[in-house]
């Protein structure tokens, strides 16, 4: 039976280096969500069943417009780093490299997608 520390059995498995910097990411997005989502809630839900025309005066206004696209540029970056974690503990070789890449460019895509509407919309 060896008489390891912590310390000693630690050493050699290398350092995520990483960690807190996304730990920190996930904290931060998550505040901002807090603050953003009932926002959103009540902003969208002003708009709610208006017809086409409501719709754009309404999203032409500054205040909703913001405030619907910095919900979607947050919740998109927040739920990248979620799904980041999920595969890094999960998926293992090839596959979680491919799978990284394929959930980037789907949460980046759909973010661009949003925030190119909420644009539509304003302008």
């Amino acid at each position: 039976m060896a008489y390891m520390t912590d310390r000693k059995r630690a050493t050699g498995l290398g350092s995520a280096k990483s960690g807190t910097a996304h730990f920190w990411a996930m904290k931060v997005s998550s505040v901002a969500l807090l603050i953003l989502i009932p926002l959103f809630v009540f902003t969208f839900g002003a708009a709610l069943g208006g017809t086409y025309e409501e719709i754009v005066a309404y999203y032409s206004r500054p205040t909703p417009a913001i405030i619907a696209a910095l919900t979607f540029a947050v919740g998109f970056k927040h739920f990248n780093d979620g799904v980041q974690t999920l595969i890094e503990d999960y998926v293992h070789g090839p596959a979680q490299k491919i799978a990284l890449i394929v959930m980037t460019c789907i949460s980046y895509g759909a973010a661009a997608v949003a925030i190119f509407a909420i644009a539509r919309l304003a302008l």
